[in-house]
């Protein structure tokens, strides 16, 4: 939990200091906004190299080494004199992101017995939002009692704890194969794009992610711009949404019990499209945006959990590639999300935006309706590794 606790706060940090930071360092909000691409960016491509790394000699190498490349990127951004060197420092914070997400989603199937790995989805999942309901008010106070950069040692206090559980936890994780068995950096990409389910919930991730985080970059600026909050409102009120988010997400393996998982997430989808659109549109006052913003969060804690234990069992031989391909996803969405974000808001406003991601999320339900269900022997493979020589 730690371990995505720890990602998180490393990139949600960001999303209240937007309009500080860029009047700091003298250049645009859209400006700033790139650095959650170039993070995104640096995590896509070590994503992609450590599956198979994962596969092979389990999560707690990668949490331990993700944990201090991300505490030194949280140091170095908070060092940085100008936008190239703020650039570069989210590009080091981006590598132990990757190492930190792939291995916390992968430790599902390594750490738990497969009736449990739903249940279990939703704490990982959920552990998440724990930096914005805890570490965002704090980075808040910390901006407006100091400067944005002091507002950095959230994540690195955050990333500091991840480690030495890391270093002090026991090796009770093991390899989802036999060292005989591991595979290449290519072989595990290629058992996630050869297979059409896993190929299409990889794609179904990097749009959703996309349109979510582009968002969720400039939730924070919307409130200020559109209300002139200060940073510490802006905090307080993105927490708001988060505890929504975290009791969604804890509340998905009972709901997926009960409701077939697949409509679900589409239904879950939709809506999250849907909901958008008067988000980013209709702005009478700071309690409407933030109840339009509770019924979005709790759509996307249903859809991030239950789709992260779906994404799990397509290929239970493979954990650690199919989420090193959903933190890729998630990353590679990040990049979008925010460039993509800021590209619309150069030419366009908030509202247009809304619209623009309903179109996202709604792509995005249409790819998941063709994710074929695990049948029940894949499901219950989870956490299995196969036999030597197999």
């Amino acid at each position: 939990m730690l371990a995505t606790t720890a990602t998180q706060a490393s990139i949600v940090v960001l999303a209240p200091l937007l309009v500080e930071i860029a009047r700091d360092l003298g250049v645009s909000l859209s400006a700033v906004g790139v650095a959650r691409s170039v993070l995104a960016g640096t995590a896509v491509a070590v994503s992609l190299a450590i599956g198979p790394l994962i596969d092979r000699i389990g999560v707690r190498p990668l949490i331990v080494r993700g944990a201090g490349i991300a505490l030194a990127g949280a140091a170095a951004t908070a060092a940085a004199p100008s936008l190239g060197f703020f650039y570069a420092a989210h590009a080091i914070t981006g590598a132990g992101v990757a190492c930190l997400l792939s291995a916390g989603f992968a430790g599902v199937a390594s750490s738990f017995e497969p009736a449990d790995a739903p249940w279990a989805m939703g704490y990982v999942v959920g552990a998440q939002s724990l930096a914005w309901i805890v570490g965002n008010p704090i980075v808040g106070l910390l901006a407006e009692a100091g400067s944005w950069r002091l507002s950095y040692l959230v994540p690195a206090v955050i990333c500091l704890a991840a480690l030495a559980t890391g270093l002090l936890a026991p090796r009770t994780d093991r390899p989802a194969y036999a060292p005989g068995n591991a595979l290449s950096i290519r072989e595990g990409l290629a058992a996630v794009f050869r297979d059409p389910a896993a190929r299409r919930w990889t794609i179904a991730e990097l749009v959703a992610y996309s349109a979510w985080t582009a968002e969720l970059t400039y939730a924070g600026a919307f409130y200020i711009e559109s209300y002139g909050v200060g940073e510490a409102t802006v905090g307080v009120l993105l927490a708001l949404g988060s505890v929504v988010f975290l009791i969604s997400s804890l509340s998905t393996s009972r709901l997926t019990g009960r409701l077939p998982r697949r409509p679900l997430l589409v239904a879950t989808a939709l809506g999250m499209g849907l909901m958008l659109i008067p988000l980013l549109n209709v702005a009478p006052a700071v309690w409407v945006t933030l109840a339009f913003f509770c019924v979005l969060a709790v759509l996307a804690g249903v859809r991030s959990t239950g789709s992260s234990s779906l994404g799990l069992e397509l290929l239970p031989a493979n954990p650690g590639s199919m989420m090193s391909a959903r933190t890729a996803s998630a990353q590679l969405g990040y990049v979008v999300g925010a460039a993509g974000g800021s590209v619309v808001l150069a030419v366009a406003d908030f509202g247009e935006l809304g619209f623009v991601l309903f179109a996202g999320m709604a792509f995005s339900a249409l790819l998941l309706a063709r994710v074929r269900s695990p049948s029940p022997r894949q499901a219950s493979a989870v956490a299995e590794p196969p036999p030597a020589g197999d």
